[in-house]
């Protein structure tokens, strides 16, 4: 870095001929003097900002769910649409057999509402994603 800054000042000093080295040196001199000073001020500004936005950061708690799966001995679809919220639980279509409840979505879900239905199958329920093409769902198992 710092044969970087040489081989500017250089290059600087050979370009412009109209001063002489000594002035040429100060000039670039003040020059760095004056980017030292914005950078302080940036710096500066930036740690202002940092603590700001850890001030207003709030972390969100997330209350202690008890899995269906530990408190039933045999789940139905009614115990697993409860779970879900009312626009979630619209946006799916749940069957029963008799070792799953499949969950297969109505509609395209997007990333946030999947993300949000595979977190509750996968903690709230005990289930998991079967990625199997149009045939992909939701397994959750009815036994505990």
């Amino acid at each position: 870095m710092v044969k970087q800054i040489g081989n500017k000042i250089k290059i600087y000093i050979m370009k412009d001929d109209s001063m002489n080295g000594e002035s040429k040196i100060d000039d670039i001199l003040r020059r760095i003097d004056e980017l030292i000073g914005i950078l302080k001020i940036i710096s500066d500004d930036l740690a202002e900002i940092s603590k700001s936005l850890k001030a207003t950061v709030t972390l969100k708690e997330i209350p202690e769910v008890t899995p269906l799966t530990q408190t039933r001995q045999m789940q139905t679809i009614n115990d697993v649409q409860k779970i879900f919220p009312r626009d979630l639980a619209g946006m799916l279509y749940f069957e029963e057999t008799d070792e799953y409840i499949l969950i297969r979505p109505r509609q395209y879900l997007g990333p946030e509402n999947f993300a949000k239905i595979a977190s509750i199958v996968r903690d709230q329920l005990g289930g998991e994603y079967v990625s199997a093409g149009r045939e992909s769902h939701f397994r959750i198992p009815r036994k505990t």
